[in-house]
């Protein structure tokens, strides 16, 4: 059995819209690369990146690798996704500037189109610059025909919401939003475990492909805003903040005044601890690991409790996958 919280090696990836920021999350970015994402814990499918264990007694062993031979250990009730991988890809992003205009498919188009995975997404707003942006969902009364005609008339932003990036926000994406992270935000991201994008515009960028046709028949034009989250819960010197409550995974935020510990019984679930601010401790049987801004844990569910120490004025990001997510 785990007896304690892993931890893993970052994968750098440069993008075009990327930018040198993620340094200030202790990632050691390399000479010469704008690198638009870390990727802190992922498992993609076929040859696509995993993560790799950075220390302890498992240290250089891959996540995949550990779901081999110790699968129930790690997720207990949660299954595995679809494609039969880790069922959270989790992230940091460093918008230089703006990604571009996207949608990802729901589950009814991935069961039509096999090359395609759902992907639902939420993110949580770490740093901006004056007048910072987040594009999410269409405006009222848009089509996929009045939106594709702005595409012809370079007018897309005529059909696109919008609302200010403010720093600690949190934005849940469903799959089928139409969305754009703007140009000078940071976000910390938790989604489901897929890489298909379909590019609607790139902001008059040349040499990526666009996939207007795709795009345009997963984006849901009658979507609402997401359900109100609970209101924060205040402690003596702390406060939990419930995020997003997504068929596919829960979000929390902690944020402490003074050094204190919390603790949360994980429910048969395994769950991911990002820290934004400050530093923590997340402890097991097994030993504790140690996590400064910028780096994640992985609490496998085996542990039955989550317990962090936290330090004067810190701040965590708790991302936890649903059991019955394989039923929605």
């Amino acid at each position: 059995m785990l007896d304690a919280p892993l931890t893993f090696d970052p994968i750098l990836v440069p993008k075009v819209w990327g930018g040198r920021r993620l340094t200030d999350f202790g990632k050691t970015l390399p000479d010469g690369q704008a690198i638009g994402e870390s990727w802190e814990l992922a498992d993609m499918p076929g040859d696509g990146p995993c993560s790799v264990v950075s220390d302890g007694p498992l240290a250089g062993q891959s996540l995949r690798q550990l779901l081999v031979d110790y699968q129930e250990d790690i997720l207990g009730r949660v299954p595995m996704d679809s494609q039969g991988r880790f069922p959270l890809l989790i992230k940091f992003l460093d918008a230089c500037d703006n990604l571009s205009v996207q949608v990802h498919p729901d589950q009814a188009w991935a069961n039509a189109h096999p090359d395609a995975h759902l992907k639902s997404e939420a993110w949580v707003v770490l740093d901006t610059e004056p007048e910072s942006r987040i594009w999410v969902g269409v405006a009222p009364e848009t089509s996929a025909e009045s939106m594709k005609s702005a595409l012809n008339d370079d007018r897309l932003t005529d059909c696109l919401d919008w609302r200010a990036a403010i720093i600690g926000s949190c934005h849940t994406l469903p799959s089928g939003t139409c969305h754009a992270l703007g140009r000078g935000v940071l976000v910390a991201e938790v989604q489901t475990t897929s890489d298909t994008t379909f590019r609607l515009w790139d902001w008059g960028r040349d040499g990526r492909t666009m996939h207007v046709d795709q795009a345009l028949a997963c984006i849901d034009f009658t979507s609402s805003p997401p359900a109100e989250v609970a209101a924060p819960q205040d402690q003596e010197g702390l406060r939990e903040s419930e995020l997003a409550d997504t068929p596919w995974f829960q979000m929390w935020r902690i944020d402490s005044s003074d050094a204190t510990t919390w603790r949360k019984d994980l429910q048969q679930a395994p769950m991911v601890a990002m820290c934004l601010q400050g530093a923590a401790h997340v402890t097991g049987p097994g030993g504790a690991v140690h996590l400064p801004r910028g780096r994640t844990a992985l609490i496998p569910a085996c542990l039955a409790q989550a317990t962090l120490e936290l330090g004067e004025m810190t701040s965590v990001l708790l991302a936890q996958p649903r059991t019955d997510a394989a039923e929605n």
